[in-house]
């Protein structure tokens, strides 16, 4: 089917303060109580009106302060006017202090713009159980504030200010066009480690031109969340601060209204493709990774199948371990795939490496194994798996598990 849009991704630019009516800025306060004001660790994302904003949180059931509120501001109010994220500190398993903390936060920021606490949305990453240095930072967001930009400097500093283990910035730049009408998506991401969203620790943070209804904003996030941040995996844990912030300020005069289709498939596509690239980004950037793997299922009974046997063979230890060794162990892989128990039949599973043939009909191809030994020397590769039991199919984005990930993250 034709499309009725057209999409420019453009990977290489810091992107927020590139689309109309935001400003962002990035500085250092020195939460990490380093002495350290160099590290930038204090970003702010402001809209030049107040936006429409939606918001995807992390399914722990142990939940950082920062979430709780904004998940709270966002029933409250469905426009806002910035959002204040920090590295370095993750208030989380913080009590009623860290509640307070993250609540005053929020007042912070809404006094300096004059609007709602309720309209002002707070995001933490770093170290859990450490109680919000208050007094850095909320000079660092006096100091954003007063830096605010649209330039590219003042968006790769906010990109940098929200990483932890990160090697380097996740943004992206997403321009869409419909029926004569251009709008734009740009986002940033943070996420190294802790990574298995359901909806790790992972931050994300989409803005746009376009005028839409908190609503139709809502199932659009979630919609691409489930197929972009919740589709990838790099250690199996899943963080007690993730989060997906989206704002719309209507800057660019293009209006995705309900009733119009043209206008629903090009932001929804528009949106699922910004939220795929920080999705491959934040894997690519996994801690001390050197593999990054996409794990598809076909011929599945039903999505629910193909999606738990992704993730099992995404996350199992063994399977992950034998990436790194860059051995072509399919039997790690048919037996995850068992494990998840969702009946399958092995006589009937088809296993492929790239394009290389491993398993037909449930039988090894012996005579394919030079070439699996070369493709899972490769940097990326696809692993696809056919259960010729239906039609539905799902893919997860994984990595491998090195011996430097574990060196990393045995103690802090």
């Amino acid at each position: 089917m034709d499309k009725n849009y057209k999409i420019e991704v453009i990977e290489d630019v810091a992107g927020l303060g590139l689309v109309k009516g935001f400003k962002v800025a990035g500085v250092g306060c020195d939460i990490r109580n380093k002495n350290d004001m160099s590290r930038l660790d204090t970003a702010l994302i402001v809209s030049d009106v107040l936006a429409t904003a939606s918001g995807v949180f992390t399914t722990n059931d142990v939940k950082a302060a920062p979430v709780l509120v904004d998940m709270a501001h966002l029933d409250a109010s469905s426009k806002v006017k910035a959002i204040i994220a920090n590295s370095g500190n993750a208030n989380a398993c913080t009590g009623k202090q860290g509640m307070a903390d993250a609540n005053d936060t929020c007042k912070f920021v809404a006094d300096i713009y004059g609007v709602k606490k309720e309209q002002v949305l707070v995001c933490s990453t770093g170290r859990i159980g450490e109680f919000m240095p208050m007094e850095k930072l909320k000079s660092g967001i006096l100091s954003a504030s007063e830096k605010l930009g649209n330039d590219d400097q003042s968006s790769e500093n906010a990109s940098r200010a929200i990483m932890t283990s990160d090697t380097r910035p996740k943004t992206v730049l997403v321009n869409v066009e419909f029926n004569g009408k251009k709008f734009s998506i740009a986002g940033m991401a943070k996420g190294a480690g802790m990574i298995e969203p359901n909806m790790a620790t992972m931050l994300a943070f989409l803005v746009s031109d376009v005028s839409i209804s908190q609503n139709f904003l809502k199932e659009s996030l979630r919609m691409a969340a489930n197929k972009t941040f919740n589709r990838i995996t790099v250690d199996g844990d899943m963080s007690t601060n993730d989060t997906v912030l989206c704002l719309c300020n209507g800057a660019g005069d293009v209006e995705i209204s309900e009733t119009d289709a043209d206008a629903i498939e090009a932001f929804r596509a528009g949106i699922i493709e910004a939220s795929r690239v920080l999705a491959r980004k934040i894997v690519g950037d996994g801690e001390k990774i050197t593999k990054v793997v996409e794990v598809k299922v076909k011929g599945a009974r039903d999505e629910a199948q193909a999606e738990k046997i992704c993730r099992a063979i995404g996350n199992s230890l063994l399977v992950k371990s034998s990436w790194f060794g860059c051995d072509p162990n399919w039997g790690r892989l048919t037996d995850a795939a068992g494990y998840a128990r969702t009946g399958i039949v092995l006589d009937k599973i088809d296993l492929y490496y790239n394009d290389v043939e491993v398993l037909k009909a449930g039988q090894p191809v012996d005579a394919n194994k030079p070439k699996w030994c070369e493709i899972v020397a490769n940097k990326t590769f696809t692993i696809t798996m056919n259960l010729n039991l239906g039609t539905a199919e799902e893919s997860i984005l994984s990595a491998d598990l090195t011996d430097e990930y574990v060196n990393f993250n045995k103690g802090e």
